[in-house]
């Protein structure tokens, strides 16, 4: 057999499923049983009957997965599959930083680790974040974080004033203007979609802003033929599959390369997404203290989610 075929044997004989983030390669993304945004990863996370989770994408994915299913055994391929953005919120110093502001109620980016999620009241995603601010009464003091760039936009569309943490996606950081208005010259006819992680200075020329699953259904639904995609290159491969004669082209970063990568996601790979299978490790463990405390803003998030009708 194949690796692939391998993988499906395995899955099979362990009753495992494969949830897989539009960040991972075009490989992974094929055999993933379910595939999607960190939102519509959580809502399958909770419902699912597998005794294994294979979680392809990164640990503070596969972290939410295990809060949802605590009793369930979730593998992730790569155990150094991280996040800048989770990684720019370090738990002791965000701990001070909301008991400096006790009248504040803490909406934290789900791109963040389980021990800020246990410290926040409610998390959300790019996909519902705006109607988890929304949830709140205008006059109630908010922190968001740790997205600075995502919090600042949310802020500009509601009118808000919350208070921010300095953190950011170095993906959705990197990339550069100039070279952006240099595609743009080169490809006057293309719409320019991108992520809220964004910067504000590079979001002002974006024609739609949206999380990663609104990006997609918006190349599906516009007229455009041709997308500058201002986000990680992984979503090209959903989006040339449900449009295959249009062209999208990934906005440069400020570097050297073509297209910008999340170093982290990449870090998964078919060959040890079956050495987890096959080994049943690693495993991700929590402590049972950050489960009971973890769980309580993320099933929040699900259940106003819900209430919005967000699928």
């Amino acid at each position: 057999m194949n690796l692939r075929e391998k993988i499906l044997d395995l899955k099979q004989k362990k009753n495992a499923i494969i949830l897989a983030h539009y960040y991972q390669t075009a490989d992974i993304q094929d055999i993933a049983d379910f595939l999607g945004d960190s939102l519509q990863l959580a809502q399958v996370a909770e419902n699912v009957d597998a005794d294994i989770i294979v979680f392809a994408g990164v640990h503070f994915m596969a972290e939410t997965a295990k809060l949802l299913n605590p009793h369930k055994k979730v593998l992730i391929p790569d155990l150094d599959a991280g996040c800048s953005l989770s990684d720019s919120c370090p738990p002791d110093l965000f701990k001070q930083f909301t008991e400096s502001l006790p009248d504040h109620k803490v909406i934290s980016y789900i791109n963040c680790s389980a021990e800020i999620k246990a410290l926040s009241d409610v998390i959300c995603t790019s996909s519902n974040a705006m109607s988890i601010v929304n949830s709140f009464p205008e006059d109630q003091p908010l922190i968001f974080a740790p997205d600075r760039n995502l919090g600042a936009y949310i802020n500009k569309q509601t009118g808000r004033n919350m208070v921010l943490w300095n953190g950011a996606c170095m993906v959705h950081e990197i990339f550069s203007i100039e070279k952006l208005l240099n595609l743009k010259v080169e490809f006057p006819e293309a719409k320019i979609i991108a992520h809220p992680e964004c910067e504000a200075e590079l979001l002002e020329y974006a024609d739609f802003i949206g999380s990663t699953t609104q990006l997609l259904k918006y190349t599906q639904q516009d007229s455009a033929e041709k997308f500058i995609v201002v986000t990680e290159t992984g979503i090209l491969h959903q989006m040339m599959l449900a449009s295959p004669h249009k062209i999208f082209i990934p906005a440069p970063p400020n570097n050297s390369c073509a297209c910008n990568d999340c170093p982290h996601m990449k870090k998964n790979t078919l060959e040890k997404i079956y050495q987890a299978l096959l080994l049943e490790s690693p495993e991700l463990i929590l402590s049972v203290d950050i489960l009971t405390k973890a769980i309580v803003p993320i099933k929040k998030m699900l259940d106003i989610s819900r209430a919005n009708a967000f699928v």
